[in-house]
């Protein structure tokens, strides 16, 4: 995939239109870390540098809580003395969410180029992923490059057994387990996910040798059994490649936490080249110091998921239009 790169570009004196992250927790700099490369790297080749990004659900509303203030008041410690603006919010218009032209255009008259530093909400086709590349030129930021160049290790002639777990709790991901399950050669599947297949004939595991390995629960649904965290176990000795997104269970409860704990650090004391991804996942892995053990972490949850689910996301389609 011959994404093309803004280290490529000549941006002095350009205004460019940097699509970022900004919808990150307290306390939870890694997105706003990844995101520092590109600013210093625009500024230092003597670009004006507007961000682009949103936070939370406002519905196409101003709400006061989910302006990008507090945000860009962190990334401003972390760039040091990159000089940039940032736009308010882009879901207080309800141009973005619906992937409006018009509310893309305005967007567009602000700039002389487009950049996506925001893998993380490239699987979404609003206005500013997908809409704003087709009205100027266009690159990708260089994290962005570096994900899909690392998450396409997974997909390209991976060292086999590859396994991918799925946990968390979004209802979403259950649309993913079948394409994930023709990626890898083991998906196992906890969290919260379990409840919601329920007892589909066609996906549910039926014993060893099956390609989709479900969990069963604990009697309140808030972890996997220990049954299921040993045959995970089993499962990611075995693998040469490894995809982990999200806990096995409510790991935030120190009660629940054995699952999460047992197949993480079974996960990072593997041998194999390890991946994992998305908020929750970084929590973890922070919790129990594993950063150095994994190959890569990626800013995106759900977009790593259906990057590697269906090989391209809305984003990337538009950056290489």
């Amino acid at each position: 995939m011959n994404l093309p790169s803004v280290q490529d570009q000549d941006v002095r004196g350009k205004r460019v239109l940097l699509r970022v992250d900004l919808d990150v927790p307290d306390g939870e700099d890694y997105r706003l870390e990844a995101l520092v490369p590109t600013l210093k790297l625009l500024s230092e080749k003597g670009a004006e540098i507007i961000l682009l990004g949103h936070r939370g659900r406002p519905e196409g509303k101003v709400v006061e809580e989910l302006k990008v203030g507090p945000v860009e008041e962190r990334l401003r410690k972390l760039a040091g003395a990159v000089e940039f603006k940032v736009l308010e919010n882009l879901r207080f218009d309800p141009g973005e969410e619906a992937n409006d032209l018009a509310f893309a255009k305005s967007l567009a008259e602000r700039g002389d180029l487009f950049v996506n530093e925001a893998f993380s909400d490239s699987h979404r086709s609003h206005a500013s992923i997908v809409s704003l590349p087709k009205l100027l030129p266009h690159t990708a930021g260089l994290r962005f490059v570096q994900e899909v160049e690392e998450l396409g290790k997974v997909l390209e002639n991976p060292q086999r057994p590859l396994v991918i777990i799925l946990g968390g709790s979004k209802k979403d991901k259950v649309e993913l387990v079948k394409p994930l399950a023709e990626v890898a050669d083991k998906l196992l599947v906890g969290g919260r996910l379990p409840e919601y297949l329920g007892f589909e004939e066609s996906i549910r595991s039926v014993g060893p040798g099956e390609k989709i390995v479900i969990a069963n629960l604990v009697m309140d649904k808030e972890d996997i059994t220990l049954n299921s965290i040993e045959r995970f176990e089993s499962e990611i000795e075995k693998a040469k490649t490894i995809v982990i997104a999200g806990p096995m269970g409510k790991y935030e409860d120190e009660g629940h936490r054995q699952g999460t704990q047992r197949v993480f650090a079974k996960v990072a004391a593997s041998e194999a080249y390890k991946i994992t991804g998305g908020g929750d996942s970084h929590v973890v892995v922070s919790m129990y110091n594993l950063e150095n053990r994994f190959d890569w972490i990626s800013v995106g949850g759900g977009a790593m998921l259906e990057f590697l689910a269906k090989k391209t996301l809305p984003g990337i389609e538009a950056l290489l239009e």
